[in-house]
C-alpha cells in the first residue's frame, strides 16, 4: 500500500498522533498546557508531511494519495496542493535566486530575528502570485485536479468548522457556555495549523539565506543532528533535497553523506535550536554571531547584469501532476 516501508512511521504520526494530541484537550481540558507543545510538533510535522508527501507521494494509489492530501490540508491549515507551484514548480527551479517567489533578500540582505520572524509575510503575499495562476489554469484546462483543490479548500474549512463547534458544545454540556471551548479548539488544531505554515516559511529562509545559490552544493543551510533529524523525517538535510527532489526523506542520510565534504562548514549546522540562539539572541549583542554570506550571493549573478525580482510564472499545470494531486 505504501511505496516506502519508512512511511509506516509517517502514517503513524497523521493518523493517530495527530488526532490524539488535537484532541486530548477536549477530553481532559486541564492537560492543555502540556499538550501545547506536542501540539506545535504536531503543526510542524504536517508541514513536513504534506512537502514530502508531494515531491514523493507516500501511497501506490492514486486515489489514497488524494486522500492523505486532503487529510493532511486539515492539519497543515491550508491545502496542500499550495505546495506544487510555490515550492516544486518555482522554489526548486530558482533556489533563492531572482523569479524564486520565497527569496531571503526581496528587502533586506541582513538576517536578523526582526527579519527572520516576519519572512513570513512576505514570503506569503508573493507566494500568492504563481497560486493564483496555478489554480486559475487548473480551472480552465485541468478539472479534475481543479475538483481536488476544491476538495481540500471544503474539507479544510468544514473540518475546523466542526472543529470549533464541538468544542464549544462540549463545553456547554460540561459546564455552561464560556470561552474555554474556543480555547479547546485554538490550542489542539488553530493554532498548531497556523504554526504549521509559519514554520516551513520560517525554516525553508533559515535554510537559504546566506548561502551561495550559485554553487553546486552551498545552496542550503543544513541541520544535521541524528537526533533531531528523526524527530523531524530528516528535513534538516536540505541540500540532498535540492540536488535529488524526488528522493523519499529515509534516504536522505545517505545522500547527504556522500555530499557532505564538499559543504561549507558554516553550512552544517548541528542543532536548529543552537543555530537560532547563536544567530538571533546572542547576534543582537554581536555581530560575530550573525550568519555572513557563504560565496556567491544570490543577488550577485556569475555574468552580471541586472537582477529583476518579479516571482516567475508557472509554466504549465501539468507539470505538477506528478505529485499527490496525481
Amino acid at each position: 500500500m505504501v511505496r516506502h516501508g519508512s512511511d509506516w512511521r509517517t502514517l503513524l504520526w497523521a493518523f493517530v498522533l495527530f488526532p490524539a494530541v488535537g484532541f486530548a484537550p477536549y477530553v481532559e481540558p486541564r492537560v492543555l498546557p502540556w499538550v501545547l507543545p506536542l501540539s506545535l510538533y504536531m503543526g510542524f510535522c504536517a508541514g513536513v508531511f504534506s512537502h514530502n508527501h508531494n515531491h514523493c507521494p507516500v501511497f501506490k494509489s492514486r486515489k489514497l494519495n488524494a486522500f492523505y492530501s486532503t487529510w493532511l490540508s486539515i492539519f497543515y491549515g491550508y491545502p496542500t496542493f499550495a505546495w506544487i507551484p510555490t515550492h516544486n514548480l518555482n522554489h526548486h527551479k530558482y533556489v533563492n535566486k531572482a523569479g524564486d517567489a520565497t527569496i531571503t533578500w526581496r528587502y533586506s540582505k541582513k538576517n536578523t530575528w526582526l527579519i527572520a520572524s516576519t519572512y513570513y509575510f512576505v514570503s506569503a503575499y508573493w507566494q500568492s502570485g504563481p497560486l493564483k495562476e496555478y489554480v486559475s489554469k487548473a480551472q480552465k484546462t485541468n478539472r479534475a485536479l481543479y475538483g481536488q483543490i476544491i476538495t481540500q479548500w471544503v474539507t479544510l474549512i468544514g473540518a475546523h468548522v466542526s472543529l470549533l463547534t464541538l468544542s464549544v458544545l462540549l463545553t456547554a454540556w460540561r459546564h455552561g457556555p464560556s470561552w474555554q471551548g474556543p480555547l479547546l479548539y485554538a490550542c489542539g488544531f488553530l493554532i498548531p495549523a497556523l504554526f504549521a505554515t509559519w514554520s516551513m516559511i520560517f525554516i525553508n529562509y533559515i535554510q537559504h539565506v546566506h548561502t551561495d545559490p550559485w554553487s553546486e552544493h552551498n545552496h542550503s543551510r543544513n541541520f544535521v543532528g541524528k537526533f533531531g533529524n528523526w524527530v523531524v523525517f530528516n528535513n534538516g538535510l536540505h541540500a540532498a533535497h535540492h540536488e535529488s527532489a524526488g528522493l523519499h526523506w529515509s534516504k536522505l542520510p545517505a545522500a547527504h553523506a556522500k555530499i557532505a565534504h564538499l559543504i561549507h562548514p558554516e553550512l552544517n549546522q548541528h542543532s536548529i535550536f543552537r543555530f537560532c540562539i547563536k544567530a538571533y539572541l546572542l547576534g543582537i549583542f554581536s555581530e560575530r554571531f550573525r550568519t555572513k554570506q557563504v560565496g556567491r550571493a544570490p543577488y550577485d549573478p556569475p555574468g552580471g547584469g541586472e537582477v529583476k525580482l518579479e516571482t516567475a510564472a508557472v509554466a504549465a499545470v501539468e507539470a505538477g501532476i506528478n505529485a499527490s494531486m496525481a
